[in-house]
């Protein structure tokens, strides 16, 4: 990839970029490329070669992992100018966490070598650092979902997820399915149609096909503590 196209998104996204040489800019732009991925596509799964770090420029992917019986249970997803760095783990020997990765829209994003990275991580602190934080991030990000799952209420989880999308999207109308909501949230689709049904007879939600709009965010965040 040409590096005047890289080099804006890399300055404030990857904090190593200042301390990296000419020579590593220039390495780092050299096995950067563009990538696109259609809504629906698996782009990394337990069966895939090492991915590489992933920049999201627009869209959104979603990282997941399977239970005994086939349940998808979320870990985290990615939005525009965040990285996904799970996805380059061969790169990071001390993380052998194994993920699913689709794109959950139309998706592109900035795609660099896995072996490159390794190659910075093996010869500047910076970026091993960067590497090695993001993933401690990511990890914890991940414990916190899988305690959730264990240990809060169902409704309790649903009201957090609810004004979550709602912030991040910045609206309290979101086009969101039953079916996605408990892929989302790691539960089953019936016990989201029997909350939503609760949350729309208390007047906090009004549902409608494919789309929920929040019309009373107090109570819904006193639902969700």
């Amino acid at each position: 990839m040409q590096r005047g196209e890289a080099t804006d998104l890399f300055i404030r996204h990857f904090s190593f970029w200042p301390m990296l040489s000419e020579r590593e800019k220039q390495l780092l732009c050299e096995h950067t490329q563009r990538r696109k991925y259609a809504a629906g596509e698996n782009i990394f799964n337990d069966q895939s070669n090492c991915l590489g770090v992933l920049l999201v420029k627009k869209g959104q992917l979603r990282a997941y992992t399977l239970s005994e019986d086939g349940r998808e249970v979320t870990l985290y997803r990615l939005f525009p100018h965040e990285v996904g760095i799970l996805s380059a783990s061969c790169a990071l020997r001390a993380v052998t966490f194994a993920v699913f990765m689709d794109a959950e829209e139309d998706t592109e994003v900035l795609l660099t070598s896995s072996d490159v990275f390794q190659q910075l991580t093996a010869q500047n602190i910076y970026v091993r650092c960067f590497g090695y934080e993001l993933a401690s991030a990511r990890l914890s990000e991940m414990l916190w979902t899988m305690q959730q799952i264990l240990f809060m209420r169902a409704d309790k989880r649903l009201a957090r997820f609810l004004l979550k999308e709602a912030a991040q999207r910045r609206t309290d109308e979101l086009r969101l399915t039953h079916e996605q909501i408990a892929r989302y949230m790691g539960s089953a689709r019936e016990v989201v149609s029997r909350l939503l049904k609760y949350f729309v007879q208390e007047g906090i939600v009004v549902s409608a096909r494919g789309c929920l709009r929040i019309v009373d965010k107090k109570k819904l965040q006193a639902l969700a503590g």
